[in-house]
């Protein structure tokens, strides 16, 4: 490997020592670069042998990482060139209505956790509580309840101690046990998951008629009873506001952009809800820092073009190379080959370039740039398709709809980035900053202290550097006199955002993107449930594939938090404290 300076930020080798670095017999660790030297050339030997493209490709994979350009999802960095070899970030896990079907996923499940993954599970197969067990005569105890020993197992596996386990559950809108779902995740119960409730869009249109809505029996699917929609829509909002839990998945919004019809339809998806999959399929993610293309005030579109198109053929090679958990995940896998290349930094990128995150200007970039990854990341994986072939599920797929061969069925992905966004040093996702300085609490209590870089050179250019005292204390701009409006705007957090803010950025990037998008509508203490209503209408009219939103302060600890947080101004955010570094559950 070449022997160039890696591009690592201040605390990325605490974070790489902790969750990432591989440990010699003596207890010695392996450097960051022997790190990505590992990972570059496991990698590669998915590359064709005996004509030099396998050396030439880790190269170009290592410099791809070490310059911080892009970064693979955490069990690449954590398993690639180790025994483990499991790869892949997300799984979805059918749950079938038997005793001992159930039991297998709980199992299939644990052995996903220990290699480092994250599951998702649709429970909309399973009858409700009080239903009649034919085979025994007994008594079903519902959903709800199969889902906390999926819970319980989660936290006794806890991924080697290395990376928390992560879940999304799922269950339709239609099923008898709805509202006890969507209550579940009070009083502390399902710590170690994300849940959403699966609405169609009849559901929706329900609710906006204030009409009857059906609960079915899903095994035979005969009434159960009726109910007024809006309560039940109320019900979920009231919930959402109280825990953060649950958000929506809207299916067939999903489902008219499954890029393989004929296998079925899409019922759940992986934790943070970005990559909706079929039963046994796994995705394995890479994000682009788009910080790293930005020179003279502008992109370097030709540069950025050629870092898509070496990521794209890294995450295919990690296809070819990944040890999968489970056969049936190998055969699924393989069959349709989903990647998911989404980018990380864009709040940095809009600072950069003196643009708010809440303008149009900003609006219209992510469109420009989004339309820009997937065009050439198709691009890049229709190429790959002339030489490697296209994938097996091709026939029926909308590719072969569209006359257009394509290696891999889904190629874009929007994911959280929440521990890879450090080591590269960029902000996660597509998210605004959460705040502009605040302790960082890795996972063995390290404290890094960190202060906006930009705001520092921001202040010190207008002769203001008596601000920055002041905002790490509080964390934001928020409150404090004499701010410019431009300086104001242009270094919003979170929660200066309104929930239109979030949802028009994460509306741009979806209409671009294969499959999903994580991101966040972050609200403040102060919100109100009829807030939360409104979003998840705007989100559905918006065509959005799902929607998350959490209000400040509804969980009693939660990924990242703030101290001192002052009744006067809600709306900001004060010393901010990431106790993991992760995005809720799961860390891409």
């Amino acid at each position: 490997m070449s022997t160039a300076a890696l591009v690592l930020p201040e605390g990325a080798e605490i974070i790489l020592r902790e969750r990432y670095l591989q440990r010699s017999p003596s207890g010695d660790y392996e450097t960051p670069a022997e790190m990505f030297a590992r990972v570059a050339q496991a990698v590669a030997q998915g590359e064709p042998p005996g004509d030099g493209t396998r050396d030439a490709m880790a190269e170009r994979f290592y410099q791809l990482m070490g310059q911080g350009e892009f970064l693979p999802n955490s069990p690449t960095l954590m398993n690639a060139g180790t025994a483990v070899g499991q790869l892949s970030a997300c799984f979805v896990l059918p749950v079938e209505d038997s005793l001992d079907r159930i039991f297998d996923a709980v199992k299939q499940m644990a052995l996903i956790h220990q290699s480092g993954g994250g599951t998702g599970f649709s429970f909309s197969r399973l009858r409700p509580r009080g239903d009649r067990v034919r085979s025994t005569g007994g008594v079903a105890s519902g959903p709800v309840s199969f889902i906390e020993i999926f819970d319980a197992t989660t936290n006794v596996i806890k991924q080697g101690g290395r990376r928390r386990g992560a879940n999304m559950a799922v269950l339709d809108v239609s099923h008898p046990d709805i509202f006890e779902f969507a209550r579940s995740k009070r009083n502390g119960r399902l710590n170690n998951f994300n849940i959403s409730v699966a609405v169609p869009d009849a559901f929706m249109d329900a609710e906006a008629a204030d009409a009857e809505w059906p609960l079915r029996e899903p095994v035979r699917g005969a009434v159960v009873r009726y109910v007024r929609a809006r309560e039940l829509f109320n019900e979920i909002v009231t919930a959402a506001w109280e825990t953060g839990d649950p958000g929506l998945l809207f299916l067939d919004e999903i489902n008219r952009h499954n890029p393989t019809p004929a296998l079925g339809r899409i019922e759940a998806t992986n934790p943070c809800g970005e990559q909706p999959l079929l039963p046994y399929e796994s995705c394995t993610l890479g994000s682009i820092n788009v910080t790293r293309f930005l020179g003279n005030g502008h992109i370097d579109w030709a540069r950025l073009a050629q870092a898509i198109e070496t990521a794209v053929r890294f995450l295919d090679d990690v296809l070819e190379v990944n040890r999968f958990p489970l056969r049936q995940i190998e055969i699924a896998s393989l069959h349709t080959r989903k990647i998911g290349l989404g980018l990380m930094g864009w709040a940095d990128l809009l600072i950069a370039l003196g643009l708010p995150y809440a303008s149009a200007q900003a609006l219209a970039l992510a469109e420009q740039l989004m339309a820009f990854v997937t065009k050439q990341a198709h691009a890049a994986s229709a190429r790959l398709a002339q030489v490697r072939g296209v994938f097996p599920a091709f026939a029926g797929s909308i590719w072969e709809h569209r006359g257009q061969p394509m290696r891999n069925a889904a190629v874009t992905t929007i994911a959280p980035t929440g521990t890879i966004s450090l080591i590269a040093g960029a902000s996660s996702g597509i998210e605004p900053l959460f705040a502009l300085s605040f302790t960082r609490r890795t996972f063995e209590s390290h404290e890094l202290h960190q202060i906006n870089a930009p705001l520092v050179d921001a202040c010190t250019r207008l002769g203001r550097a008596d601000l920055l005292s002041e905002v790490q204390r509080r964390g934001s701009l928020a409150g404090i006199d004499g701010i410019p409006d431009d300086l104001r705007a242009l270094f919003a957090t979170a929660l200066d955002l309104s929930p239109a803010d979030h949802l028009q950025m994460q509306m741009a990037f979806q209409r671009h993107t294969d499959s999903a998008v994580s991101k966040t509508i972050n609200l403040p203490r102060s919100a109100t449930p009829e807030q939360i209503a409104d979003a998840y209408r705007m989100a559905y009219r918006g065509h959005l594939k799902g929607i998350t939103v959490f209000r400040y302060g509804c969980k009693g600890e939660q990924v990242l938090s703030v101290e001192n947080l002052d009744a006067q101004a809600e709306t900001g955010i004060r010393v901010g404290h990431d106790f993991t570094g992760e995005c809720r559950q799961c860390a891409q």
